[in-house]
């Protein structure tokens, strides 16, 4: 599984990428749940999932940047 593109990111509007950046944080939340009770099998769900929130947290604040 490739890691997600930041072109996808950008095309989403402010309210889709608020909804996004919740339902990221609420995968890492489960991945780590897994991973403490021994049942995480694809660890590299972590890697893919903080780097789309870093990219989803960059563009919401070029966004705040460029409304000021």
């Amino acid at each position: 599984m490739p890691l997600p593109k930041i072109e996808d990111a950008r095309k989403l509007n402010d309210q889709e990428l608020s909804d996004e950046i919740a339902a990221v944080k609420k995968q890492l939340f489960e991945l780590r749940l897994q991973q403490a009770t021994g049942r995480l099998e694809k660890t590299h769900e972590f890697k893919h999932n903080r780097h789309r929130l870093a990219q989803l947290m960059t563009i919401e604040r070029q966004r705040q940047l460029q409304a000021q």
